[in-house]
C-alpha cells in the first residue's frame, strides 16, 4: 500500500510540473508537440506491452467492433485534452489549465447525474452549486467563460465517462488509444516535413531530446497512476489528485508571473470550497460505511462464536 501510494503521489507530481517540460517547447506549435507526444507514447508504450506479453490483450480489445469504436472516441478526447493543455501552457495560460484539472472531478459528478442517472445528496448538490458559482463569477470578472478549463474538465470527463465502459486496463487502453490515432499524427508530421515547416531534426538536439521524450513523459506518470490505482483506496486518489492542479497553479503565479488578483483568487476560492466540501462529504460517507460493515461483520459472527465456546 506505501508502495502505491508514492507511485500515485509520483504520477500527480510528474503531471503538476509538466509546465516546465512544456515551457521548453514554447517554440514548437502545440499541434506539433501533441504529434510528437502522441507517436512517440504510442511506440513507447507497446513496445512495453510486447516485452511483458501483453500485446495480446490490445489485440483483443481492437477486434471487438464496439469496444474499438469507444476507444477511438476516447483517442480523439484525450488527443484534443492534451492539444487543448500544451496550447494553453506555452500561452500563458497556465492558471487556468489548473482551474479545468480543479473543476474535472465535479464535471464528473454532473456527467454522473446526468448520463448515468446517478443521484446526489443535498451536500453533494452545494458542492456541485459553489463550483458553478466560482466559474460564474469567473465569467463575470473576465468578461468570457473559463473557455481553456471547461474544454480540458470537459473532454477528460468524456474521457474517463466513455473508458469506464470499455472493460481494458489503463496501460493497454492507452496502447490501444494511441495505436488507433498516431497514423494521422505520423501523417501530418510527414506532410510539416514535406513543407519544410517539421521542427524535429531542425531544430537542434535539445529539442529534438525533449520532443522524444515527450512519450515518457506522458506514458510514465499514467503507469504510475495505474499501479497505484491498484494498491491504494479510491478515496485517498481522490484527494491525492489535487496535487497535480496545485502545482501547476503555483508554476503559473510565482514562475511564470501569470495574473492572479484578489478578484480571481475568490473565484478559485469558491472552486476549492466546493471539493473541500465534496471530498469530506465523500470521506464522511466512506467511514460510515466501514463502520456499519464492521458492525454487521461482528453481529453476524456472534452466535457462531458463542456457539463453539
Amino acid at each position: 500500500m506505501n508502495r502505491g501510494f508514492w507511485a500515485a503521489v509520483g504520477a500527480f507530481l510528474i503531471w503538476g510540473l509538466l509546465p516546465l517540460y512544456l515551457r521548453q517547447l514554447h517554440e514548437v506549435p502545440a499541434l506539433q508537440i501533441m504529434a510528437h507526444r502522441l507517436l512517440w507514447c504510442c511506440l513507447f508504450v507497446n513496445i512495453w506491452l510486447l516485452t511483458r506479453g501483453e500485446f495480446g490483450k490490445l489485440r483483443f480489445a481492437l477486434a471487438v467492433p464496439a469496444t474499438r469504436w469507444r476507444l477511438l472516441a476516447t483517442a480523439f478526447l484525450v488527443s484534443l485534452n492534451w492539444l487543448i493543455y500544451v496550447w494553453g501552457v506555452n500561452n500563458g495560460h497556465v492558471v487556468e489549465t489548473s482551474l479545468g484539472y480543479f473543476i474535472n472531478p465535479l464535471v464528473n459528478v454532473l456527467l454522473g447525474v446526468v448520463v448515468l442517472r446517478e443521484r446526489l445528496n443535498r451536500v453533494q448538490w452545494s458542492a456541485v452549486a459553489l463550483a458553478a458559482a466560482g466559474v460564474i463569477y469567473l465569467t463575470w470578472l473576465s468578461g468570457a467563460p473559463p473557455w481553456i478549463a471547461l474544454s480540458l474538465a470537459i473532454t477528460f470527463s468524456c474521457y474517463g465517462l466513455i473508458r469506464k465502459m470499455v472493460a481494458v486496463d489503463a496501460i493497454t487502453g492507452l496502447g490501444a488509444e494511441t495505436l488507433l490515432i498516431a497514423p494521422l499524427g505520423l501523417a501530418y508530421l510527414l506532410w510539416l516535413e514535406a513543407q519544410g515547416s517539421g521542427q524535429f531534426g531542425h531544430a537542434g538536439r535539445y529539442i529534438d531530446s525533449l520532443l522524444f521524450l515527450g512519450g515518457l513523459v506522458t506514458a510514465v506518470p499514467l503507469a504510475l497512476f495505474a499501479f497505484g490505482a491498484r494498491l491504494i483506496p479510491y478515496s485517498t486518489i481522490g484527494l491525492i489528485q489535487y496535487i497535480g492542479p496545485t502545482l501547476q497553479l503555483l508554476l503559473g503565479v510565482f514562475l511564470f508571473r501569470e495574473p492572479f488578483t484578489g478578484a480571481r483568487a475568490i473565484g478559485f476560492g469558491l472552486i476549492w470550497a466546493a471539493l473541500v466540501v465534496y471530498a469530506a462529504e465523500g470521506l464522511i460517507r466512506a467511514r460510515r460505511l466501514r463502520q456499519a460493515t464492521l458492525a454487521a461483520t461482528a453481529t453476524a459472527g456472534a452466535p457462531a462464536a458463542s456457539g463453539t465456546s
